[in-house]
């Protein structure tokens, strides 16, 4: 068993105490529930850097990033930095993250908040909602090509952007559907934790232009991102990179202002 389908395994278990605990008609009542959405396409098919910026403590690969910093400071250090949108993990048990890390970002952040997650059920579709998220992330290589149109489409009636993430072009072909706005490559290998830029170079071209184009993971030089504009990619996720440092925030200003030199 791999580490996704251990986590995937775990995250159902997850879910259903949830559902349990939480009743949909109370996540429906939340506050921002109603809030009006801001889409992260559309941000970064209008930016010169694309950055989404990561919180995240802790990884599978990664037992400690960064445990000791708050979320409000990191989140009001990247929108003063300038990203397109905030990328929060809020799995518990793996990244060391939780949907009241989503609720206190969103308290101090005014750019597209992105619930990074592993996504199986419609209901944390309804949590993403109901704790201030923009976009989902829904992960091919956990999902059918049926759940992948049942989630992308229920999340666009909850007017939330969609990010479907893919690390090879078996995945890519099943999942390219109209009810997704941006297509994610994955430059890490979940088999071995390798990470190569390769990847997203080679699936750059099978990805249709009606898509934003997102590159994922070991994205941590300014050359990484020069290297995969011209492929056509718009989004670049960097988590770690940021968060092992003591100022996320600073180091993504830095990081910004080169880009744009």
């Amino acid at each position: 068993m791999n580490i996704l389908d251990k986590i995937t395994l775990d995250k159902r278990k997850e879910v259903a105490l949830r559902k349990d605990l939480i009743p949909v008609s109370q996540l429906e009542q939340s506050v921002l529930f109603e809030r009006e959405t801001i889409s992260l396409a559309n941000k970064l098919s209008n930016s010169k850097s694309g950055i989404i910026a990561e919180h995240k403590r802790r990884s599978p690969s990664k037992p400690v990033i960064n445990n000791g910093l708050n979320v409000q400071d990191v989140a009001s250090g990247y929108e003063n930095a300038g990203v397109c949108g905030m990328s929060v993990l809020t799995d518990g048990k793996y990244f060391g993250g939780s949907l009241d890390d989503l609720l206190t970002a969103r308290a101090s952040f005014n750019l597209p908040l992105l619930r990074k997650e592993f996504i199986i059920d419609e209901y944390q579709l309804l949590e993403a909602k109901a704790y201030g998220a923009d976009v989902i992330l829904l992960i091919a290589a956990i999902l059918s090509r049926d759940e992948i149109k049942q989630f992308s489409e229920f999340a666009k009636s909850l007017k939330l952007d969609v990010l479907l993430e893919v690390h090879n072009e078996k995945e890519l072909h099943k999942s390219v559907m109209p009810s997704l706005d941006m297509l994610g490559v994955n430059n890490r290998n979940l088999k071995t934790f390798d990470v190569s830029l390769d990847t997203s170079k080679s699936l750059s071209k099978l990805i249709p232009d009606d898509f934003v184009k997102v590159s994922e993971s070991g994205i941590s030089h300014i050359e990484a991102i020069k290297e995969l504009q011209p492929y056509g990619y718009q989004g670049f996720l960097i988590g770690e990179n940021f968060m092992k440092t003591d100022n996320p925030g600073e180091s993504a200003t830095q990081f910004i202002k080169n880009l744009e030199l």
